[in-house]
This record gives C-alpha cells, sequence and structure tokens, in this order.
C-alpha cells in the first residue's frame, strides 16, 4: 500500500511531531508512506520526520492560497498514484477529500482537536462522507467526531497519537531546600490556559502564601500570546514566571521539574502533559479532553475545572504546601501512563486501525468531479 500523508505544515509541537511514530507502524505493515506538507511554517517537525525515513515534500506556499494549495495537491496525488490519501487537521482533511474524489483515492482523515471553528465544523460535517475512514487520537476526540460531524460507528476509529517510552528520562525527586521547578510544554495560546495560571498565581500573591519551598514556574513554547503574557504577569506582580521559549529537547525539558501544568481551557489527547507522566511528574490539568481519564485527581495529580483561577490557586497551594508528596503521585502518573499508552499498546491500536483501511477504489471515470475550493480551512 502506498499513502500520502498530507498534513497542513510542519510546525513543531504540531499534529506533525507524532507522523514518524505513526507512519513506522503503517510501515511495519507494509505501506509506503510519504509526506505532503500544504506549508512550512517554523519547519521543526521535519528533521524527526526524515530521520525516521520518510520522505517529506513540502508546498512553497501559504496558508491561505486554498485554490493553489488544492492544485498542488492534486498534482502530486496524480504523479505518485497512491492508494491511499491520509489526511490530519482541517485544511488537509478538506483539499484532500476533494482530490481524492476526483482521482478516486480512498481517504482517512485523522481529527486531534477538541475544538472546530464553526466553519469548518460546518464544512467536515457537510464532507465527511468523502472520507472512508475517521480516526481520533483519544477516545473523547472520537466521541466528540461521532458528535459533531455525525460519523457512524462503522467509519471511526481511535488510535490514541502518543507512545509512552519506558526509556524517557525522568525527574530526580524534590529535595528539601531545592527551589521547586514547575512548568508546562504548549504554543503561547488562549486554549492553553496560561492567562488562567498567571491569574492563579496573582491570587497566591494576594492571599500571602507562604510554601515551605521557593518555587519558579517555567512555560515552554512561542507564540503571539508572548507580550501580553510578559505584560499580564508584570501587572500583577508575579514575578515566579519564567517564558523560556521553544525546547527542541522536550524530554529535557520536563525531566528537570518536580510538577507539571496544563491549564488548558481545551484539548484533545494533550501530548505534552502524557510526556510529563512518562517523565514521572504529577500533572495538575484542566478537566478537558483525555486528560480527565489520564489524570488520577489525588493520585497521579490534581484536576480543576478550566478557566478557573481560584480552583487552580487552591490546588497549587495544596501541592506547594507538601512538596515532599510530588515524588510518589509522579511515580504513580508513571506506571498510570504506561500502562495506557505503553508501546505495545500503540502498535496494537495502528494494526487494527490498519486493519481497516479501504483499498483503492478503480481509476475514476471521465466526468470526475472538477477541482473546487473552500473557504476559511485551518
Amino acid at each position: 500500500m502506498h499513502i500520502c500523508y498530507v498534513i497542513n505544515s510542519l510546525e513543531g509541537g504540531g499534529a506533525a511531531l507524532p507522523i514518524p511514530s505513526v507512519a513506522s507502524v503503517l510501515a511495519a505493515n507494509g505501506a509506503t508512506v510519504e509526506v505532503l506538507a500544504l506549508t512550512r511554517r517554523d519547519g521543526r517537525a521535519l528533521a524527526k520526520i526524515e530521520a525516521a525515513g520518510f520522505g517529506t515534500t513540502v508546498r512553497d506556499g501559504g496558508e491561505r492560497d486554498h485554490l493553489a494549495a488544492l492544485a498542488w495537491l492534486d498534482a502530486e496525488v496524480a504523479r505518485r498514484r497512491p492508494d491511499l490519501i491520509w489526511t490530519s487537521l482541517t485544511r488537509a482533511t478538506l483539499l484532500g477529500q476533494l482530490v481524492g474524489a476526483r482521482r478516486g483515492v480512498p481517504v482517512v482523515s485523522w481529527q486531534h482537536n477538541a475544538y472546530l471553528k464553526p466553519a469548518n465544523r460546518l464544512l467536515l460535517r457537510a464532507t465527511q462522507g468523502l472520507s472512508a475512514l475517521w480516526i481520533g487520537d483519544s477516545e473523547s476526540v472520537t466521541a466528540l467526531t461521532a458528535e459533531r460531524l455525525s460519523v457512524p460507528p462503522e467509519r471511526l476509529a481511535t488510535w490514541p497519537l502518543f507512545a509512552a517510552d519506558p526509556e524517557a528520562p525522568q525527574s530526580a525527586p524534590w529535595r528539601p531546600g531545592e527551589t521547586l521547578r514547575l512548568g508546562t510544554l504548549g504554543r503561547l495560546h488562549p486554549a492553553k490556559g496560561y492567562d488562567v495560571l498567571i491569574a492563579a498565581l496573582a491570587r497566591l500573591k494576594t492571599q500571602g502564601f507562604a510554601p515551605p519551598a521557593p518555587f519558579e514556574v517555567r512555560i515552554a513554547g512561542e507564540g503571539a500570546m508572548r507580550g501580553a503574557l510578559e505584560s499580564a504577569a508584570s501587572q500583577a506582580g508575579v514575578d515566579c514566571i519564567r517564558l523560556v521559549g521553544f525546547q527542541d529537547r522536550p524530554e529535557a525539558f520536563l525531566a528537570d521539574l518536580h510538577l507539571y501544568l496544563q491549564p488548558s481551557r481545551r484539548e484533545g489527547l494533550c501530548i505534552a502533559a502524557h510526556e510529563a507522566m512518562q517523565a514521572g511528574l504529577p500533572v495538575m490539568a484542566s478537566t478537558v479532553g483525555e486528560m480527565r481519564f489520564s489524570v488520577l485527581d489525588g493520585e497521579t495529580g490534581l484536576l480543576t475545572p478550566p478557566s478557573d483561577p481560584e480552583a487552580l490557586a487552591h490546588a497549587l497551594m495544596s501541592l506547594l504546601g507538601a512538596p515532599d508528596r510530588l515524588a510518589a503521585m509522579g511515580s504513580r502518573a508513571r506506571s498510570r501512563v504506561l500502562d495506557r499508552f505503553g508501546p505495545a499498546v500503540f502498535i496494537r491500536a495502528g494494526n487494527e486501525v490498519f486493519g481497516r483501511l479501504p483499498l483503492a477504489r478503480a481509476e475514476q471515470a471521465p466526468g470526475a468531479p472538477a477541482l473546487a475550493t473552500t473557504s476559511g480551512p485551518d
């Protein structure tokens, strides 16, 4: 089977990062996988994809030139003649569906997002029949896909997009006299709730909370909100936050922490939180996405409602006030994530999905639908 894996971009921290793991399972089942990126963005995912041995072709274009992107993808598919088009995220899916229909190639589509723009939701709901199989990156996203796109069960599958690594670096337990290191990984975007975190830290300060050890909070990532977050922290007098930028070795960043924070307003699987558990960290997370099921409240971390700085401040006081609890919680978190998302689990889920992939349809007869374009996909 020859698969063209179509993605929106090669942005680091995005949906392109799991491609090496996914494509390796497909390849182990006998497939040949080529990656087609509609635009480059920061290109940080490219090195890992190519290092895994998968060829990648990047279109020289932007994020809004949909007609040009559609024509490019159609030409690439016509030249490569794949048996299957595999798409990831809205723009790639909508364009891949159109090209698949025109060229007589079946389409399989990932769903990663817990949130879809209203226009994209309507478009994908209207075109969902053009994808032979929809794959959720977690049980929670699969359930959302069934609900919001009206995809029937026979065209739904789940492949959790995280393969826990038992050999990943581990965090060292906090020791008395040491500064507590808290951290989070993610793009600087409203969905991640970093403004909520700043508001919670401000409450700790106004309430005169005095933990038994000093602490700092490291936010790793880049994005348009950097200036706004810096301003909010300054105005609130929160001086414990460090915006440390993009981390090209997230496993090392996590292994240097004692507690991981994920105050998101919305998530799907949330790979970063699961990577933190893999590193042996307790996780303080919002009750959104798959984190509601992975983080056991009071055992492997703490859960708080999204967009609730008061609840988050209370949870922070609970753990910062008893830092000697963190190591044991982190150990349980590691055991739980290896049990739920270990390598064997990831490969088994991928094999099951591979067994459901559609065979290529016969070459479409003359009179196939002409190329069309859509407005406003992500």
